[in-house]
């Protein structure tokens, strides 16, 4: 297993970031408590262009500047006053391109996730959307801006020790963006076919 590189993030095609980022091991070690899940959803925002992303048209405000940063950091925002969503940066610094991380499989820690979802049994509900993957793994705003090259927080290859090989991606329109005219039509949400694991949104 190998932490994905600075290089990998920095990339101009925040689609094929999106797309090659499942299978991958999203990880936390939060006051030693490690969490891990294989990441089997994403969304892609496409920056200034793209009428769905909160960096549409330039906006630059106090949350969203850390979209702005060189690929490679964590963008986490609060949803409806309640739900942490994980954002990954991409591009180099200036460009506010990121991707959502929309649902994972349960790797380790799993007793650990149980517990922060207050739940006794495993089960999708467990991680199976942006906002509870978010609390199952321990991730808030307070880490928005964390380099994904971290200790913290941080995604991986597990090529010898993944049970997910050879899958399908299949391609939908995002979820929840439907004020974004006819970007929201844009098939750039990405998924593992046949995942139990993937969101219930449709």
């Amino acid at each position: 297993m190998s932490k994905l590189s600075a290089d990998f993030y920095k990339r101009d095609d925040v689609l094929l970031i999106s797309h090659e980022l499942l299978g991958k091991v999203l990880c936390t070690n939060f006051h030693g408590k490690l969490t891990s899940g294989i990441i089997v959803e994403t969304e892609a925002y496409r920056g200034i262009t793209d009428k769905a992303s909160h960096a549409y048209g330039g906006r630059r405000t106090k949350r969203t500047e850390t979209m702005y940063a060189k690929g490679g950091a964590a963008y986490v925002y609060l949803c409806y006053g309640i739900h942490h969503l994980f954002n990954v940066v991409t591009n180099v610094e200036g460009v506010p391109h990121a991707v959502l991380i929309r649902a994972i499989q349960p790797l380790d820690g799993i007793d650990i996730m149980l517990r922060r979802r207050n739940l006794k049994n495993i089960s999708n509900r467990l991680t199976a959307g942006p906002g509870i993957l978010s609390q199952a793994m321990g991730i808030s705003v307070h880490i928005s801006g964390q380099s994904l090259l971290d200790k913290q927080i941080w995604i991986e290859n597990r090529e010898n020790n993944n049970p997910l090989k050879d899958f399908k991606i299949i391609s939908s329109p995002r979820v929840g963006v439907q004020y974004a005219g006819k970007d929201a039509s844009n098939p750039w949400r990405f998924q593992v076919e046949n995942s139990p694991w993937v969101s219930p949104a449709s």
